[in-house]
């Protein structure tokens, strides 16, 4: 399927009028010689979303018994899906896009989905197509760093990054993926072992540029942690942070995972809908100011001691964005015949930094530091 079987390539967005899809559906049909599906379970809203981009609609539930069918019948070239939460999700979507011949790209950062996509490898070589997962921050962006500064090193000793959101709170639906390792066991590199530590525990104070300021950071669970000491052979820890403005709520979810921790709680997740209406009641006090940071430590190739500090910041809220290009570039690549890779991966290594920064173009986002001492 190396060209669109219409002349059009034919791009269908799952979740298309949604937080996330929404922005790829407005980036995507921007793109020459595209066609955009928005597609959900709503079609009022598909169309609404649709008529303003001069895209199609169509209404799908990945949970309707013919859904297979209903995917087949619109011969995407390319099956974007920002259905989430995908932590406990199957690989219907993905396994509907390769029947029906297309490409499959999602915006997963849960760890064992991400991870695990592997397996729809041998499928999507019968049929000639790529399924990515993972086509988000991480571990799409954050590997795109690490391969941009990792030539610069001898030997990479440690990678730390993370991220700091705005005051905007998620779904409903991401707030109970957020809360679903709230306090649970996740298993970290760490001094050349596996080992284990907490989730939303493990306080850090990170120190952004101006604009951002001092922000508390906690262990969050993402696919980067399995990915990367596969990926970086030879790296002695990786380590993923993240967090929100309010230091009233971060305090408030290092709590709560105690309170997982000692039992008192059997899954933070059961709270996401008090929590995240306490989320939604404080976002006027916010800054809608967002950042990003990867910190590689290591020896440089002259053999002195190295750090590479890159970080990336928003404003305006934008920072919700910067997950969704991951999918657009891609949606770009195959659009134009530029990416001839197939089989079933995480998206690590099919998009470089420079990409993917392109297609923040137009949003408040910029490069703040990438230093070397």
């Amino acid at each position: 399927m190396d060209k669109p079987r219409s002349g059009v390539f034919r791009v269908l967005v799952l979740g298309g009028y949604g937080n996330f899809g929404r922005p790829i559906v407005e980036r995507v049909a921007r793109l020459d010689g595209v066609l955009t599906i928005v597609a959900g379970r709503r079609l009022e809203q598909a169309r609404a979303c649709a008529a303003q981009v001069g895209a199609e609609a169509a209404v799908l539930d990945l949970n309707d018994p013919g859904f297979q069918t209903q995917i087949a019948s619109l011969q995407p070239d390319l099956v974007i899906s920002t259905a989430g939460p995908f932590q406990g999700q199957d690989y219907r979507v993905a396994r509907a896009a390769i029947a029906a011949g297309s490409h499959y790209v999602d915006l997963a950062d849960g760890r064992g989905f991400v991870c695990g996509i592997g397996a729809l490898d041998a499928e999507a070589k019968s049929r000639n197509v790529l399924v990515v997962s993972g086509a988000s921050s991480v571990p799409a962006l954050s590997a795109a760093v690490v391969d941009h500064y990792a030539p610069h090193f001898r030997r990479l000793h440690s990678i730390c990054h993370g991220i700091s959101t705005s005051e905007r709170v998620p779904g409903g639906a991401t707030v109970a993926a957020l809360l679903s390792y709230c306090g649970k066991p996740l298993r970290i590199w760490q001094l050349g072992a596996w080992r284990f530590a907490h989730g939303w525990q493990h306080l850090i104070r990170r120190r952004f540029e101006p604009g951002i300021g001092v922000r508390w950071l906690a262990r969050c669970d993402v696919p980067d942690l399995e990915l990367f000491p596969a990926r970086y052979r030879g790296v002695d820890s990786v380590d993923f942070y993240a967090g929100v403005e309010s230091v009233f709520i971060q305090g408030g979810l290092w709590l709560l995972a105690w309170a997982v921790r000692l039992g008192v709680i059997d899954n933070a997740a059961s709270l996401s809908r008090s929590l995240r209406y306490v989320g939604v009641a404080m976002e006027r006090f916010g800054s809608g100011r967002s950042a990003m940071f990867v910190e590689l430590t290591g020896i440089s190739k002259e053999g002195t001691p190295q750090t590479r500090v890159w970080e990336l910041h928003a404003e305006n809220n934008d920072g919700p964005n910067i997950p969704c290009m991951a999918a657009v570039a891609l949606a770009r690549g195959l659009a134009a015949g530029e990416i001839s890779v197939r089989g079933a991966m995480p998206c690590v290594g099919l998009i470089t930094l420079q990409e993917y920064l392109a297609e923040l173009e137009g949003l408040a986002v910029w490069v703040r530091r990438s230093d070397a001492h």
